[in-house]
């Protein structure tokens, strides 16, 4: 028995075995999503050939320590931003073996919410070390903490694998 639904097994599972058959790896930058997009592709046998690492960088002093985000653009942007999201990207991939590198921050809820940020607004990036770059915004709505999280690591899972497939 899985942690994750069918669905997210497996898209992880074209990811780990189109990664193995490329030849390279990837990486993972989290907030919102505390580690579930390392989580579901770790739950596939023979991830470690892919998985190079993941950053679980949930506050703002992880993101700048951790993957070099500069402040500035925190407090001019905010943790949940597109901004934010493509400094996240970049760290991870150049902190990394990685060939590319998602990053997820984003307002699960219930709380944390505004009218500027509402609940369920998340950002994504995918980098890759051609240079390639996919940001997706998404407005998942209030649906839920749980439900939110699993819609991003769908869309994170995806992103990957359309940089891949470039």
């Amino acid at each position: 028995m899985s942690l994750f639904p069918q669905d997210i097994l497996s898209a992880a599972e074209t990811i780990i075995r189109d990664f193995i058959a490329a030849g390279l790896m990837v990486s993972t930058a989290e907030s919102c999503t505390g580690g579930l997009i390392s989580g579901a592709l770790t739950e596939i046998s023979g991830s470690s050939a892919v998985v190079d690492r993941g950053f679980v960088t949930y506050t703002n002093t992880a993101k700048i320590e951790l993957l070099g985000v500069q402040e500035q653009t925190l407090l001019s942007f905010g943790a949940v931003s597109e901004e934010t999201a493509r400094q996240m990207a970049h760290g991870a991939l150049f902190r990394s073996r990685a060939a590319i590198a998602i990053a997820v921050t984003g307002i699960a809820g219930p709380g944390g919410g505004s009218a500027e940020k509402p609940i369920g607004l998340v950002h994504l990036a995918a980098k890759s070390r051609s240079g390639a770059l996919i940001h997706r915004k998404m407005l998942y709505g209030d649906m839920g903490r749980s439900e939110v999280r699993l819609a991003t690591v769908r869309t994170a899972l995806d992103m990957v694998h359309s940089l891949l497939a470039g």
